[in-house]
């Protein structure tokens, strides 16, 4: 299949690794032109280094802060002047801390708001005009299972990620008319530093190795098995592609069938 993304612009915020590195990757892979941005100025560099040599795509790297608005007008400015108008966008950021409600101030829900919902707002924001003056867009947010099974220990994740994802909704039906599409994916356990981490977390409460908590998660999974970054890549791709071109307003589960939820 031709998803028609063959000299596209692409943004891929978050994208020095995991699920944002993968996403990069896979468009570069189409045929894209990526720009993929992450706090962190070398390792995005590095990144988009590897995909460049892998894919031969034009792909440039630059820095940004997904909670300050100033470093996002920055990124999307540069890509435009870069590239030229960008049709696709791949919000993502990193998680807000786990942990139990009482354990969390006035600071940290601000700070996961800023992180989380802030960071899609203004993204979505910024390049808007640039797909309006296309005729066309698609934009993805990449948020998380718990919008529709929340997580115990990941409550700011929980509430800021369920805002994110009804904001897409809202906009898929204002910008219908004008062939912008917006859509949402839900990571399940993809095999990502960020799972790793999270399962370091469970097996010091539980008293277990980091093996165990991912042998039990495994094992409640129909596949049997974490999904990888690729995986989940490649549902971003076609949503954000030609191919996808009558689907906006959607939340697309890619779990390996963990949720039990119909909707």
């Amino acid at each position: 299949m031709d998803l028609q993304l063959k000299g596209k612009t692409v943004m891929v915020a978050a994208a020095s690794k995991g699920m944002g590195y993968a996403i990069a990757l896979a468009c570069a892979q189409e045929g894209a032109q990526v720009s993929m941005a992450s706090r962190d100025q070398d390792a995005i560099t590095a990144a988009a280094e590897s995909i460049r040599s892998a894919t031969g795509a034009e792909v440039k790297a630059y820095q940004f802060d997904a909670a300050d608005a100033n470093s996002i007008e920055r990124w999307v400015a540069a890509t435009t002047e870069d590239f030229g108008a960008v049709s696709g966008l791949v919000v993502n950021a990193g998680g807000p801390p786990s942990g139990d409600f009482v354990d969390f101030t006035d600071a940290d829900w601000q700070a996961a708001f800023e992180l989380t919902l802030m960071s899609a707002v203004r993204l979505i924001r910024a390049v808007l005009p640039s797909m309006q003056s296309l005729g066309q867009g698609s934009v993805i947010t990449v948020t998380s299972s718990s919008v529709k099974e929340p997580i115990d220990i990941l409550l700011l994740s929980n509430v800021m990620r369920s805002g994110v994802t009804a904001l897409v909704k809202s906009l898929s039906q204002a910008y219908a008319a004008e062939n912008i599409r917006f859509n949402n994916l839900l990571p399940g356990l993809i095999d990502t530093d960020r799972l790793k981490t999270l399962n370091q977390k469970r097996a010091q409460a539980l008293a277990i190795s980091p093996d165990e908590v991912r042998q039990q998660q495994e094992s409640q999974l129909p596949m049997g098995r974490y999904g990888t970054p690729q995986e989940f890549a490649n549902a971003a791709v076609f949503l954000l592609s030609n191919a996808a071109s009558y689907i906006t307003g959607t939340t697309l589960a890619i779990d390996g069938g963990k949720m039990k939820t119909v909707w």
